[in-house]
């Protein structure tokens, strides 16, 4: 039996981590083994996911299968579209130069930043009072 031709990335963003498989298709991009519509259920998420196959012209060649864990719904959206990016590089490597400059295949280094003791939050003091 021969082996169907896939191509798998990682996208992460945020908490967010994105397991994506790439495969010769008709289009069809399900998250979670939910159809992408369902599962994020706005217009502009929806569009996020898509930028990269939109923008390489393969929307109707490949079916994308992710498989995405932690953070929220818009972190989520940014990891898959990572991940699509990167598997669209190995299926084909001329599409470098239309990924980089459109910045989908620039992973997001901007996290949480972490609670300082003597703060209430990262950087929220306590409230200052003369007397």
């Amino acid at each position: 039996m021969a082996q169907m031709l896939q191509y798998a990335a990682t996208g992460r963003r945020k908490t967010s981590v994105a397991r994506v498989r790439l495969m010769p298709g008709e289009g069809k991009v399900v998250v979670n083994q939910t159809p992408l519509a369902e599962y994020f259920g706005k217009k502009t998420l929806e569009m996020i996911v898509k930028q990269p196959l939109v923008l390489t012209d393969t929307e109707s060649r490949f079916d994308v299968i992710a498989k995405v864990h932690g953070g929220g719904i818009t972190g989520q959206a940014g990891a898959i579209r990572l991940g699509i990016a990167r598997a669209l590089l190995k299926a084909d490597a001329e599409m470098r130069p239309l990924l980089k400059r459109a910045g989908f295949l620039t992973r997001d280094p901007r996290m949480k930043e972490r609670k300082k003791y003597g703060l209430k939050g990262a950087r929220r003091a306590p409230q200052f009072s003369k007397r």
